[in-house]
């Protein structure tokens, strides 16, 4: 069966964005990158929430024109292109760039039990409450960077039940930040 891994991003003191919603402190240096790329690899599918998804289709399919020399760019870009993506949402009607639009969570459990790759949800805070008080998330990838918010959206909501996970990796990628793995037992 596939796994849904949850790759994100957070500050110190546990926010996915700040107070007005930005998203520019995450830095991505080699090492990062590097991680990021394998956990890209691991995919045949993206999966995002809506307000992701438009910040990544916004990005991506420019992302060589708007930073040409950033080696995640040139990195990446190319792999977002060719990669199928989900974005769940209840609003959405439709998306561009290779996406299709679903409007339940629970269809995530019928396409975890297709064939193929894992699933790489990035971002998306809610999706992965969702797919948490569900049973259908696998992975949590929680990079630390070293910047507080003190305030904005938290990295977790919460959960109806407790949830036990198995921690089965740290690293420091750049002398900067901080990979906190934990599997679903």
């Amino acid at each position: 069966m596939r796994k849904i891994m949850y790759y994100v991003h957070q500050s110190l003191d546990g926010f996915i964005e700040g107070p007005n919603g930005e998203f520019d402190w995450p830095v991505l240096g080699p090492e990062l990158g590097a991680y990021s790329m394998s956990l890209a690899h691991r995919a045949d599918t993206f999966l995002y929430g809506r307000t992701v998804w438009e910040m990544m289709a916004s990005y991506w399919p420019h992302a060589l024109s708007i930073t040409p020399d950033e080696q995640h760019a040139i990195e990446f870009a190319p792999v977002w292109a060719k990669t199928p993506k989900l974005v769940l949402s209840r609003t959405l009607k439709s998306a561009p760039y290779d996406a299709e639009v679903i409007h339940d969570v629970e269809q995530l459990r019928a396409i975890k039990d297709l064939p193929g790759k894992d699933i790489l949800l990035t971002g998306s805070a809610s999706v992965a409450a969702a797919l948490t008080e569900r049973g259908l998330l696998d992975e949590y990838h929680v990079i630390v960077h070293p910047v507080v918010l003190g305030g904005g959206k938290p990295v977790y909501h919460p959960v109806a039940e407790r949830l036990n996970l198995q921690l089965t990796d740290t690293r420091t990628f750049d002398n900067r930040t901080v990979l906190l793995r934990h599997d679903l037992t």
